[in-house]
């Protein structure tokens, strides 16, 4: 081929490469993913959340994903080095809760790192008491902490377990600013170490929920293992999607009654606080425009079947797609609304 030839089909190869639509070229999903968890366990609601999302993502995708418990600060690591695609993060509202509580390894997500779609509530987040309790309902909470009376509250300190005792804090500040101090928190770790707390009377009401104490809420007031729920913080849109027939004896109308707005936990602006476990994929920051949307195309497709959403109800999960760009701005109010809740709370605290 002379020069002249190889020079004039070079450059219609260039002219067709540059008319080729954008959006043809757009990076896809390696036929390998690596999914990390923002959890070590490969037997709690994330891992569990994540396999059933993945598996049907794959499904549907024609790929393998891997999900991979590695913990939060593994993960975060994992996903910011890797824009390609080839590793993504699923992992729940204790994201974007750690850095409020200033947990060490948290970032600020929303500029550190790209939102993907919300897949998945879990409703269960729960504070129960001993059963033969003085504490009959979180009012009886905060009307001791307005008289005095110091109540102390087990918690796993900087997120999830936390976020509902900075509410009652805060209900207690707005009905008698100064009552908040009488409500102290046990820091503790595991939902065991929460649970013996309260056995061993070293706590007066624990952080749970309905799936790890619900068992214990079924044992006669003899027992002196048995709870009582006393407030569930799920909304009650995300409850009354929750089977009718709940877990164990807990019913779905059950669950209702220790949920806004029969229990009110105030906030500033006069509504019921709550809190949904939301589950939500997260990218690096760089990770091409055109993987975000084939990962939203795919997951729409797959709640639109129907098939997952059975799966996740069947594991007491609330199904909950969001696109990344409404997933994006939920996810920033929930921050913005605990932020402030957080905020107040030190804000009076530092200026005693």
């Amino acid at each position: 081929m002379t020069f002249t030839r190889r020079f004039i089909v070079a450059a219609l190869g260039a002219v067709a490469f540059a008319s080729t639509p954008f959006a043809a070229m757009s990076a896809e999903l390696p036929g390998n993913v690596r999914l990390v968890i923002g959890s070590n366990s490969t037997g709690g609601d994330t891992y569990q959340a994540a396999s059933m999302v993945a598996d049907a993502l794959a499904k549907k995708l024609g790929i393998n994903i891997k999900v991979d418990a590695v913990g939060p600060n593994e993960a975060f690591k994992a996903v910011g080095r890797d824009a390609r695609g080839t590793t993504i993060m699923l992992h729940h509202d204790q994201s974007y809760l750690g850095n409020l509580y200033g947990q060490r390894g948290y970032q600020d997500i929303f500029k550190a790192y790209k939102i993907g779609p919300t897949v998945a509530i879990n409703p269960g987040n729960a504070y129960l008491v001993k059963k033969g309790s003085k504490y009959k309902t979180v009012d009886d909470v905060l009307k001791a902490a307005e008289n005095g009376t110091k109540v102390r509250v087990a918690i796993q300190p900087g997120g999830v377990s936390e976020i509902g005792f900075s509410a009652m804090k805060n209900a207690a500040r707005l009905a008698k600013p100064g009552s908040d101090a009488n409500l102290v928190a046990v820091n503790t770790g595991s939902q065991s170490s929460k649970n013996q707390a309260l056995w061993n009377n070293l706590a007066d009401v624990i952080n749970g929920s309905i799936q790890a104490n619900e068992q214990f809420a079924e044992l006669p007031a003899s027992d002196q293992k048995a709870m009582q729920f006393i407030w569930i913080t799920a909304s009650p849109e995300a409850l009354s999607q929750a089977p009718e027939a709940g877990m164990g004896k807990l019913t779905r109308d059950d669950m209702l009654k220790y949920a806004a707005p029969k229990v009110s936990v105030p906030l500033k602006n006069g509504e019921n606080f709550t809190f949904d476990k939301e589950f939500f994929f997260i990218y690096n920051k760089k990770m091409d425009a055109g993987i975000v949307k084939q990962i939203d195309d795919a997951l729409a497709a797959v709640y639109k079947d129907g098939k997952l959403q059975a799966e996740l109800k069947k594991a007491f999960f609330i199904p909950d797609f969001r696109p990344s760009d409404e997933a994006l701005a939920h996810l920033k109010k929930k921050n913005d609304t605990y932020s402030q809740v957080i905020a107040d709370i030190r804000s009076t605290q530092a200026s005693k």
